[in-house]
């Protein structure tokens, strides 16, 4: 099975969020399984090209209403997975950024989903090096490739391409691509004539329009797979969700298991396993409160924060209760994060005023946050709804158990304790959005590490005995292709 992912995110080469994580994780685990994965993703300015030994592979015009495009086609090989990037004036190849504001993306994002097919049928011509390549399956994400089914279902009167299946996956329902009429019609795309977008409203919708045309569809957690079919977090599409839902599922996300192991992480100074755990995790800590200038006390519980700092992850709840929560306890806070203005502020004045107990970096270092992993005893992830989420897998990864809310892949991933031996449990979960759960919680886990300890490291190596790799995940998604391609 051959199956071309299209993806603005590709982790490492860049990415804002789990989108990238997923399309640059999932398709090596995919190849392991016997399917032939590439992907093709946009080259923006900011990607090193020499660290990833990127070279040019092959050129092509492409023609539409707006004029003929030039088509520079660049490639290399990550984790023996061939990734090729789209460069093409004035849209892709320059600028130090992913993206911009919707007047600029729209088009840029429109562009990317014609030119997919475009790219296709030159892998199909053997352009790149002789040899013939033609996908199966097309395997969009979110609204930047979500045009790509409906293109795809405009092209199957060509038996060439009657054949290949589409798929649709759903990262984040909050962004849609709205109103593209007009900068559909520019660029001479049909407005697309399907009685589910014309019923619902949502012809110029581009998420809306790919959930239309997709054989199928998947989100990244079973439980966020439900909640996005009604109007709390379906973000006005739940009803067109609500018809597709035979061929919507909830494929949880994996993650690289290799590259995140406590015994081998080349940015942890003590490596450690389940085994043998906790006097390592102590000294982890010790080495990160000297790294943030917090006393050096291997006994006071550490909380660890690595987030965006966003209303959707919470944030707004957690620091009011953080700021309660040290005035009453004996504990430590080591935060990494950057987002909206308000919120860096508000974690800036949080960890000044109790300096002594706290320390952020406002920004984003891969390195500072697996240490935060492995240093911590209880990791913070009170978010208002969160599709999948990899941090919380990350932190029971390292034996750190995740104080959540219960949504979405939260709810998936993470059992709350029973409040006893911890014959169930890998962490503490909560369900109201209010700064008072999330400190009540928050007392609830300290308490257990000062007073039911035995019962805390039970959890710790529940957490840590999860297999969170992409094994399972990626014979669902073959399955889920396989489906695709039955109808075709």
């Amino acid at each position: 099975m051959k199956v071309l992912f299209v993806s603005a995110e590709v982790a490492p080469f860049a990415k804002a969020g789990g989108l990238g994580d997923v399309v640059g994780s999932l398709p090596a685990a995919l190849r392991k399984q016997g399917v032939d994965a590439r992907v093709l993703m946009p080259l923006y300015g900011v990607i090193n090209r020499a660290k990833y030994h990127i070279a040019y592979s092959f050129h092509f015009q492409f023609p539409s209403r707006a004029g003929t495009a030039d088509i520079y086609i660049h490639k290399t090989t990550y984790d023996g997975v061939p990734i090729y990037f789209l460069e093409s004036w004035p849209f892709f190849g320059q600028g130090n950024y992913l993206y911009t504001d919707w007047n600029w993306d729209m088009p840029r994002f429109i562009f990317f989903c014609q030119v997919i097919l475009a790219t296709a049928w030159q892998f199909k011509l053997g352009i790149e090096n002789g040899e013939s390549w033609f996908p199966d399956v097309l395997h969009a994400h979110d609204w930047h490739t979500a045009l790509t089914p409906y293109l795809l279902h405009e092209a199957r009167n060509d038996p060439d391409w009657a054949k290949i299946a589409s798929v649709l996956t759903l990262h984040n329902m909050a962004f849609q691509g709205p109103y593209a009429g007009s900068f559909l019609w520019n660029v001479g795309v049909p407005a697309p004539n399907h009685n589910d977008l014309n019923y619902q409203g949502k012809g110029d919708n581009l998420l809306g329009i790919g959930i239309a045309y997709a054989d199928q569809i998947n989100t990244v957690s079973p439980r966020h797979a439900i909640e996005i079919k009604y109007p709390r977090f379906g973000e006005g599409l739940e009803g067109m969700l609500r018809v597709r839902e035979n061929d919507l599922c909830g494929i949880l996300n994996g993650m690289d298991v290799v590259r995140n192991d406590p015994a081998t992480d080349p940015h942890i100074e003590y490596h450690y396993t389940v085994k043998d755990f906790v006097e390592n995790k102590r000294k982890n800590k010790l080495d990160l409160q000297r790294e943030l200038g917090l006393p050096e006390r291997p006994d006071v519980p550490l909380i660890g924060m690595v987030t965006r700092l966003t209303d959707q992850k919470g944030v707004d709840l957690a620091l009011p209760a953080m700021r309660r929560l040290f005035l009453e306890y004996d504990v430590q806070f080591a935060a990494l994060g950057s987002g909206e203005s308000s919120l860096e502020g508000a974690l800036w004045w949080l960890c000044n005023d109790f300096s002594f107990k706290a320390s952020c970096y406002l920004g984003f270092k891969s390195d500072l946050a697996q240490r935060i992993y492995a240093a911590s005893d209880l990791f913070l992830m009170p978010s208002r709804y969160e599709p999948c989420g990899t941090s919380q897998m990350l932190a029971m990864h390292y034996g750190s158990l995740p104080v959540v809310r219960e949504t979405g892949g939260l709810a998936d991933t993470v059992e709350s304790y029973d409040n006893e031996n911890a014959d169930r449990g890998t962490g503490f979960v909560f369900l109201w959005e209010e700064p008072d759960a999330v400190l009540g919680t928050l007392r609830w886990a300290l308490d257990t590490y000062r007073f039911r300890l035995e019962a805390f490291r039970r959890m710790q190596k529940r957490g840590m005995g999860i297999d969170f790799s992409w094994e399972k995940s990626t014979k669902q998604y073959i399955a889920m292709y396989e489906r695709a391609l039955s109808r075709h």
